[in-house]
Parts: structure tokens; sequence; C-alpha cells
């Protein structure tokens, strides 16, 4: 009995490698940047002081965060109302929508590498037929998913495992991302100017 309880788990672990990979490496990450004590850094203050002190090399590191950011599961509205309060509307907007689709791209490289297309092997029925969607429309459907859920690292952490061409993803990315960003920064932007902080 017990060696037949080893044998499933053994079984089951093999199968499932891949996720446990991605998962021991998001925890892995996850507890380096706990216990460095970077986490705290990413809030508006933090970022904004960044830009301003940095004007160039700020808005790259700006970037880098937010691919660490999205990767560690940090919302990506904390970074635009950062840019937004900083540098206005537009231009925040505009380094905004670099960084998350640099962050979107960073992420999906990182546990592609990793987890490959694992969700391909798991035998779900609703897991198969949002996969089949998801080939017969992968553009349509991650800009539908970005319009939906921006820069979700767990939608990125899916779609990385889901077996889409990098290509795609990237091309769905480009498309969805503008319509989100821009309602964003029309809020904080107002909010801003309502609660008198530019």
């Amino acid at each position: 009995m017990r060696e037949r309880a080893a044998y499933i788990v053994i079984r089951v672990m093999r199968r499932h490698q891949r996720l446990l990979a991605v998962g021991l490496f998001l925890a892995v990450l996850l507890a380096i940047v706990q216990l460095s004590g970077l986490r705290d850094h990413f809030n508006v203050a933090f970022l904004r002081d960044l830009v301003l002190r940095h004007p160039g090399s700020g808005v790259v590191i700006f970037v880098l965060l937010f691919s660490l950011g999205n990767l560690i599961q940090i919302p990506g509205s904390i970074f635009l109302a950062a840019a937004v309060l900083t540098l206005g509307k537009l231009e925040g907007g505009a380094i905004t929508y670099v960084a998350a689709v640099a962050g979107c791209a960073a992420t999906f490289v990182s546990i592609r590498a990793l987890g490959g297309d694992a969700l391909r092997l798991l035998h779900n029925r609703v897991a198969v037929r949002i996969l089949r969607e998801l080939d017969a429309h992968p553009v349509g459907s991650v800009a539908a998913l970005r319009m939906l859920f921006q820069t979700a690292p767990a939608v990125n952490y899916a779609l990385a495992m889901s077996g889409i061409r990098f290509r795609s993803y990237l091309i769905g990315t480009l498309i969805g991302l503008p319509l989100p960003i821009a309602a964003y920064c029309i809020f904080f932007d107002v909010l801003a100017t309502r609660l008198g902080l530019r």
C-alpha cells in the first residue's frame, strides 16, 4: 500500500515537474525580494523619487523594476500611478506602456524557460477547451486578456506555459494594453488634480 502511494506521488511529480519548477522559482524569488527588503520599495513614493532624481537612468530602472514586480505579484497600477504623478498622463502612460510590455515579455521568457508548455499536459476538459480557443485565436485571445487583466502575473504565467508562440503573445500584448493604460492614466490624472498632488 505504501509503495503504491509512493509510486503515485512520483508519477504525479514527474508529470508536473515543470509546474513544480515554476512554483519553486517564484517562491525563491519572492523570498529573496521579501528578505532583502526590496519589496518595501515597490510603492508610489519610491518610484516617483527614483524617476525625479535620475531622469535618464531612473526610467531604465523603472522598467527593470516593473519587470521584477510583474514576476512577484506587484500590481502594475502602482507603477502607472507613479509615472502619471511624476511625468503626466501622456509621458507617464507611454513609459508605463513600454515597461508593461517589457515586463510581460520578461515574465513570458523566464516562465517558459522553466515551465515549457506544462499546461498542455493537464488532462482537464476546461483547460483543453481554453487552450483550443487560444490556439484558434492566439493574438485576439491575448489582446482580450490584456484589456481585462492588463499585466496580471497569473495571466502571464498561464500564457507562458500554454504553448502559445512568443510572437503571438507579444503582438496581443502590444494591441491589448493601450486602452486600459490610457483609461488608468486619465483616472490617476484626474485623481491627482482633485487631491492637489500635481
